[in-house]
């Protein structure tokens, strides 16, 4: 019988029905655990990925509907002012360059999710060189054009380049895509032999995700599409290939209007709103720590 379909009593296919939908990890059935947004999240039963279930097959303008300019620029789960927040990102990235540099030697770098460029340019100040890729064109012009950077506009899946490079970052990217795992693979073959995977992404089993529960910031869909702990990233990397070398904790920085943004989504609806207005006496430009056991990175080394 052709997927997809199904029989009625005469034995014809009257009626098209939907396909099931699987983990897109290992490809097993899950388990609605709660809606959120109109959305149903669920849980592989076989390794435990959480995903957003909106269908089988996304629609092509998924990128372009979810990742405009108003996901960098208004609030919600997304940015209040991703530009303001230059300086906090390239210091995150000159973090990350100076610790990747002292475990594997500062070379060719692949940003994928580069956004304005703030974090590969914190990656150059370290040492490193190499390109970016970003799907949003106000975000990939100001890279190209305001800070220098060789970025290419487009999604990564439609990435081509003849290269290869020593390390591909991607930093708060990995929930977003529609098909992790080949976006993995996909990076995995731009790599040298022995070369590096870095991600960074959010830690749903963290004590702040269980703390809030549904309310958790990251539970945004249709923004964000996955959800991962530290046995579900390891079990990512491993399908494509890829060796754990190390994971921790980042240290992180937000302004206050991003701050403020993100309790607003989290809080509004709940007894906790009556504390919202406490809230504007935090300037917007202020620096502010977040809370680290939040996210974590992984760093996976491409076997042979």
């Amino acid at each position: 019988m052709e997927p997809g379909f199904s029989l009625d009593s005469s034995g014809l296919y009257p009626e098209r029905v939907e396909r099931a939908i699987l983990c897109p990890l290992c490809e097993c059935l899950p388990v609605p655990v709660f809606r959120k947004s109109d959305y149903e999240l669920m849980d592989c039963r076989v390794c435990g990925h959480r995903f957003c279930g909106f269908g089988a097959v996304a629609p092509e303008s998924h990128v372009e509907t979810h990742y405009g300019d108003r996901y960098f620029e208004g609030g919600g789960a997304g940015y209040a002012d991703y530009i303001r927040e230059g300086n906090l990102v390239r210091n995150h990235g000159r973090r990350y360059g100076k610790m990747l540099a002292r475990k594997l030697g500062a070379s060719a770098v692949l940003d994928v999710g580069s956004a304005a460029g703030f974090f590969l340019q914190g990656l150059t100040d370290a040492g490193w060189h190499g390109k970016g890729v970003e799907p949003n064109g106000k975000m990939a012009g100001f890279a190209r054009h305001a800070l220098s950077l060789d970025v290419f506009h487009g999604p990564f899946e439609a990435y081509r380049e003849n290269r290869r490079f020593d390390l591909v970052t991607m930093i708060q990217v990995i929930a977003h895509f529609l098909n992790p795992l080949e976006t993995v693979r996909q990076a995995a073959l731009l790599l040298k032999p022995g070369g590096s995977l870095f991600v960074e992404t959010w830690n749903r089993s963290s004590w702040t995700a269980r703390l809030f529960g549904q309310k958790w910031h990251e539970y945004s869909p249709p923004t964000v599409l996955h959800w991962f702990d530290i046995k579900g990233l390891r079990t990512l990397g491993g399908k494509a290939g890829l060796s754990v070398q190390a994971h921790g904790r980042p240290v992180k920085w937000l302004d206050g209007a991003h701050a403020k943004s993100l309790l607003r989504h989290v809080l509004e609806g709940t007894p906790g709103a009556l504390a919202l207005p406490l809230t504007r006496l935090l300037p917007d430009a202020t620096p502010i720590p977040y809370p680290s056991e939040d996210l974590f990175w992984m760093l996976f080394r491409k076997n042979g």
